[in-house]
């Protein structure tokens, strides 16, 4: 295993060279870098993480210091500066910017209701009315993927649909009381955005946001995989030390996750986010105080700003999860932006490019980034372990079904289903797993079991495999039990020769 890990990361740094040779970039000049150093570090951790490609960008204040592709996608080509890949939740942080164009434009209040802007916008809950503009971008209106399955229901198929679904919403907690992340709110807001400005929200973006930030790469879709670019690949899961090109989940993802952008232009946003709303060629998008709110948690009791959350330390980020891509922007004190995108998607033991960009953060700070452990690889091997284990018993189990009722067949039926019943649980566990795991690792949010398989095949196979061989072994034992409690037939008395003779 440690060869192939060898031969891997070989590989690895192999495509690095390619790529880096093949998209030069801006003269790298930081006071705790190297251009080698990070080259280093980001092949070092996709090894180490078995992912496939990354992008990079690398800023501070109004200067692009780095931007780079590293690995390759699903069709065999080298991951390069620009290659386009979804920002995923990312995306957030441009529909809180074009909203916060509309109030500087005196179109949009924060602090009004939603309904003000969306008349035909409501939930099923009167409290709903009290839902404001700021409410939506700092994830505090009430509404969570608890009160609205936003992945398990139909999906939408616009931004007007959006708001219809939302209908059947109800509310956690009243408006404005506590935070509950869900991609419903940013639906939402660019569905407010359209209204606004009467313009479709993708219009709006690339005429307001994306082409004054020089961002000419960069689109936004409304349904996964359906309006991803022709020249978007695949990404990869994740399924026991291989990764595997697969489409993404059908998803709505406008306003929340929908942007496809790519390293080079993703240099420009953290340019915008780090100079003031403002772009390297002074464009302004915003002003610096609309970016300060949206850099600010209003509210002690959460981090959450608008479109970004922040943290004591100063530092402001976004991850963005998709099921075959992950991405990252983190911005820091020191005036360093970094942004990370990779096309190998959220599962268990990955669960974004944080880990990425805090190692570039302490690189970029004159320190030692620790190398850190994917449990990607570890996490899939103990649960094939598992699977076959199970397996195994479960095999035994079938054998023995008749051993099992000789042995425990006089007792009453009470104790026997007592004895039967905790079989089931592995059934019961793969009914809820969504649900389990949804609220376990995803804190509260909503995932389909299709999404679950996407998000780690190990765990369904091996909770499919428990089920399977326990409700087998139960079937077996009531068939056993079954036979074995039947009343033997009364063997008619035998009449001899002589007796009927007599």
């Amino acid at each position: 295993m440690w060869q192939a890990k060898g031969l891997c990361r070989g590989a690895v740094v192999v495509a690095v060279t390619l790529a880096t040779v093949a998209v030069p970039s801006p003269a790298f000049a930081t006071e705790g870098a190297s251009l080698a150093a990070v080259d280093r570090f980001v092949a070092d951790f996709m090894g180490d993480a078995d992912y496939p490609g990354v992008a990079i960008a690398i800023t501070k204040g109004d200067r692009v210091v780095r931007v780079a592709g590293y690995g390759h996608d699903s069709s065999g080509a080298a991951v390069t500066a620009s290659t386009p890949m979804p920002a995923a939740s990312v995306s957030k942080s441009f529909t809180a910017l074009a909203v916060m164009q509309l109030v500087e434009a005196g179109k949009v209040a924060l602090d009004a209701p939603v309904r003000q802007y969306v008349p035909d916008f409501r939930v099923a809950d009167p409290r709903g009315a009290r839902i404001t503009v700021r409410q939506l971008l700092n994830q505090t209106s009430g509404i969570s993927d608890g009160t609205l399955p936003e992945k398990s229901l139909p999906q939408p198929d616009s931004l007007a649909d959006a708001v219809v679904r939302a209908r059947d919403a109800t509310l956690a907690v009243g408006p404005g009381t506590e935070y509950f992340y869900t991609n419903t709110n940013y639906h939402l807001a660019a569905r407010l955005v359209e209204v606004v400005a009467g313009e479709s929200f993708p219009d709006y973006l690339r005429g307001h946001v994306f082409e004054p930030a020089g961002m000419r790469a960069t689109t936004t879709i409304d349904r996964a995989p359906r309006d991803l670019p022709r020249n978007v690949e695949k990404g990869y899961v994740y399924a026991y030390g291989a990764s595997i090109p697969l489409a993404e989940p059908t998803r709505f993802v406008a306003g929340s996750d929908g942007v496809v952008t790519t390293a080079e232009d993703m240099a420009r946003w953290l340019v915008v986010q780090s100079n003031g709303g403002r772009t390297a060629e002074s464009t302004r998008l915003v002003s610096s105080e609309s970016v300060a709110a949206m850099h600010q948690s209003p509210d002690p009791r959460w981090t959450y700003g608008m479109g970004w959350d922040t943290s004591a330390d100063g530092r402001v980020r976004h991850s963005g999860i998709w099921f075959t891509y992950t991405a990252g922007a983190l911005l820091l004190p020191s005036g360093y932006g970094i942004a990370v995108m990779t096309n190998s998607g959220a599962a268990l033991g990955n669960e974004g490019t944080q880990q990425l960009e805090d190692g570039l953060a302490t690189l970029l700070a004159g320190g030692t980034p620790s190398a850190g452990s994917s449990l990607r690889l570890v996490i899939d091997l103990v649960l094939a372990g598992l699977a076959l284990l199970s397996l195994a018993l479960g095999v035994r189990g079938l054998r023995r079904g008749h051993v099992w009722a000789q042995r425990f067949g006089s007792r009453p039926v009470w104790r026997l289903r007592l004895r039967l019943l905790p079989r089931l649980i592995p059934l019961a566990i793969l009914v809820m797993l969504p649900d389990l795991l949804g609220s376990l690792v995803g804190g509260g949010r909503d995932i389909t079991y299709l999404q679950l398989v996407y998000y780690s095949v190990a765990l369904v196979v091996w909770v499919l495999v428990s089920s399977m061989m326990n409700v087998g072994v139960v079937i077996t034992r009531v068939v056993a039990l079954t036979r074995l409690r039947r009343p033997t037939p009364a063997t008619p008395p035998s009449t001899t020769y002589s007796q009927a003779a007599g």
